[in-house]
Formats: C-alpha cells, sequence, structure tokens
C-alpha cells in the first residue's frame, strides 16, 4: 500500500469496524439500521460538515414482494381449472398481474406487490463539500449502511450460481403461465393446465426461497456494505479537509439498499432537481477484493453503467497496473448505480469482485470485521481518489 494512503485507510478501517462490530448487523428498517445512521452523521459533524439526516419509508424485507408473486401464480394455477371460462379469465388476469409487479419491482418501480408488503421508517444521512473554485458539477457518492439476511441462496459460489439460474428460470415459466391461461381463456383447451404445472412448481420454490431467506440471521455486514458506508465517511473527512476545484460533493450513506434500494430512490427523488451536470458512484463491497468496475448489472432487467465512466475507469486502469483494477458484472444482483441511471444520471458502480466475479462473502454469516485486507483496500481508494480527481479535472466530456 501507497504510504500516501495509510492513514487514510487506517480512518477508514476504524468506521468499518464500528459498523460491523460496535453495532453489528443492520437490518433494513431496524433499530441498529438507526444506529448506523446516526453513527454516520456524527462522524461528518464532527468532520465540520453539516450532515442531516432524511427519513424515509420502506419494505422491511426484498422477499416479501417475490413471495406474494408467487402466490398469486399458484393461486392462478389453482383456480384455473374451478368454472371453465370464467376461472381462465381470472387465473390469466391474475398471472399477468403477478408477473408484471414483479417485472416492476425488479426495476426499481412502484407496482401493487410494493403497495402490499409490511413496511418501516428508515433514514439516509446526507452531507455537501463545496468545491473550491467555480462549482462546474455535482457528484454524488454513495454507499448503503444496512446489511442483508443470511439466506442459503448466497451459501457458497455454487449455491449463488443456481439461483441466479433458477430467478431466470421461474421468470420464464411464469411467463409461459400467462401466456397459457390467457390462451385458455379463448380455446378452453384440456392440455394448457397441465402444462402450466412447471410453472407451479417453480411457484413453490420461489415460495420456499423466500420464507427460507427471512427466517435467517442479519449478516454483521462488515465487506457488504459497512466498508462502503465508512469509505463514504473517510471521504467525507478527507475532501471536506482537500475540497474539490470544480466539483461538489454529496455524501449519502443510504438505508434500505438491501430491500430494494428504497434510500437511493428516495434521495434521488428528493434531490435530483438540485443537482447540476451530475454523475453518481456506488461503493460496495470494497474491503476483501477488487477494485473493479461494473460494466452491467441486474436481475432479468439490465442495466449498463455509464460508458464515459467505464473508458476513464479503463484508462486509469492501464496507467496504474498495481491497483489490479479491472471490469466485472453481476448477473443476479443490482447497486445503487441502478437507481441514479434511471433518472438519467451517469452512473459506476466501485466494487470489491476478483478476477473470476467472486464476491466474498456476500449475504454470509461470514462477513466480519476480521476479513477486511488493508492492502485491497489501500488498492481500492488510490483508484476511487483518482477517478474522482479525473473527474473533477474534466476526464469526461
Amino acid at each position: 500500500m501507497a504510504q500516501e494512503w495509510k492513514d487514510h485507510v487506517g480512518h477508514w478501517l476504524e468506521h468499518v469496524r464500528a459498523l460491523a462490530e460496535e453495532i453489528g448487523p443492520r437490518g433494513s428498517t431496524t433499530p441498529e439500521e438507526r444506529r448506523a445512521s446516526e453513527y454516520c452523521r456524527r462522524v461528518m459533524d464532527q468532520a465540520g460538515l453539516q450532515a442531516r439526516i432524511e427519513p424515509f419509508t420502506s419494505a422491511r424485507s426484498i422477499y416479501h414482494p417475490h413471495l406474494l408473486a408467487s402466490i398469486i401464480m399458484l393461486a392462478a394455477f389453482a383456480i384455473y381449472p374451478l368454472a371453465g371460462r370464467s376461472s381462465a379469465v381470472i387465473a390469466a388476469l391474475l398471472s399477468l398481474i403477478a408477473l408484471i409487479s414483479d417485472l416492476m419491482e425488479l426495476s426499481f418501480r412502484d407496482n401493487l406487490l410494493r403497495r402490499l408488503v409490511p413496511k418501516g421508517p428508515s433514514q439516509n444521512v446526507v452531507a455537501q463539500v463545496s468545491p473550491a473554485g467555480e462549482h462546474r458539477r455535482d457528484l454524488v457518492l454513495i454507499g448503503h449502511v444496512d446489511s442483508h439476511r443470511t439466506p442459503i441462496i448466497f451459501r457458497s459460489p455454487r449455491w449463488v450460481a443456481v439461483y441466479q439460474a433458477f430467478t431466470t428460470i421461474a421468470f420464464v415459466f411464469f411467463l409461459i403461465q400467462v401466456v397459457l391461461f390467457t390462451l385458455g381463456a379463448f380455446m378452453q383447451w384440456s392440455w394448457i393446465w397441465f402444462a402450466s404445472i412447471p410453472s407451479a412448481v417453480c411457484g413453490v420454490l420461489l415460495a420456499a426461497m423466500c420464507i427460507q431467506a427471512d427466517l435467517t440471521p442479519f449478516s454483521a455486514g462488515a465487506n457488504d456494505n459497512a466498508s462502503s458506508a465508512g469509505l463514504v465517511l473517510e471521504l467525507a473527512e478527507s475532501l471536506h479537509s482537500e475540497p474539490l476545484e470544480h466539483t461538489r460533493l454529496w455524501l449519502v450513506c443510504t438505508g434500505c439498499e438491501e430491500v430494494q434500494h428504497y434510500g437511493a430512490i428516495d434521495f434521488f427523488r428528493q434531490h435530483r432537481s438540485d443537482l447540476q451536470n451530475p454523475i453518481a458512484i456506488a461503493f460496495e463491497m470494497l474491503g476483501c477484493a477488487g477494485p473493479a468496475w461494473l460494466t452491467q448489472e441486474g436481475i432479468v432487467i439490465p442495466f449498463h453503467s455509464d460508458a464515459r465512466l467505464v473508458s476513464l475507469a479503463e484508462r486509469l486502469a492501464a496507467e496504474h497496473p498495481e491497483w489490479k483494477a479491472h471490469a466485472s458484472q453481476i448477473n443476479g444482483g443490482n447497486t445503487e448505480m441502478a437507481d441514479a441511471l434511471r433518472v438519467g444520471i451517469p452512473a459506476i458502480t466501485i466494487i470489491g469482485m476478483g478476477a473470476n466475479g467472486e464476491m466474498p462473502y456476500w449475504h454470509q454469516v461470514e462477513d466480519t470485521f476480521d476479513k477486511m485486507d488493508p492492502e485491497v483496500m489501500g488498492r481500492a481508494y488510490a483508484f476511487i481518489r483518482d477517478f474522482i480527481r479525473s473527474l473533477d479535472e474534466g476526464g469526461i466530456a
């Protein structure tokens, strides 16, 4: 690690320890998540920033909407054969509503399922650092404070691969069910209900997966994502004392990322009109591997990083091979980059992924502070600081 970054990484590690060990697991909408947000606000205030807590209401679980979707699909399967054409029409409508709502949920849009699930209070912590000179651009730096549960689908890379394949298969069979039941409403072919049995099996498996996930404990979340919230805090401290020349920074520690990004959605809803020529960088899992930048992410619905930001990352990585920075992508997951892209803000995610796409301790009980690697964090910090400096100097058009 370069000597110039050692103190910064030391401060960064202190924040990770406070969030992951002193506070511990920080489930979305829980009192522990609130304590983590209050810690972030306190650190920013002590650095001389006027941080504020911005409350919002969020779902309590990422799995509830998909559990509801599976239940509706199963209800449609059960209803279809009961009363000829009438029940076929009802089953087709229920299947269509469930499928469209689940797709909208995966793309972070309001939908029927989102309105029905249990809610709770959460909050973002937001601060700004004004530029030293003329204000030409806003840069939003995002890291979430909450941690995920520890379901079996994240138990190992093999389980993750099974989960990623299953989500695609389930979506295909749910789509087939919509088509079959719609045909059945008109044609009344006797074989249609039997042809939809694979969709019902997917519905049962999806429901079981969601129930099992919500019965597991929350992770301590050192790598995912105290490492990134801690980085936002360290950057708040260092860049407040040495502000950028032309870039106003927005430092955002979000809540409820793990339940489909309610915090980031609320931040951009409130502040999109306040941002001048904006760019957003989301930070994820930067304590154990990487650094990497995402070119694409998504579950069924893909999101692509801004091409200019990708080009900048490629250039910096080529100029500094000692950082071991590389491109990567996520299949079966999303970051808060997606929330910026959805409102028209160029965005990229800097993430701790290995050369083969591995994400250490992702949603696992083992995601604890002792796994943090200062050497990896030093390389990530150097890459990110140079990335921010290059943006301030006009590194993209």
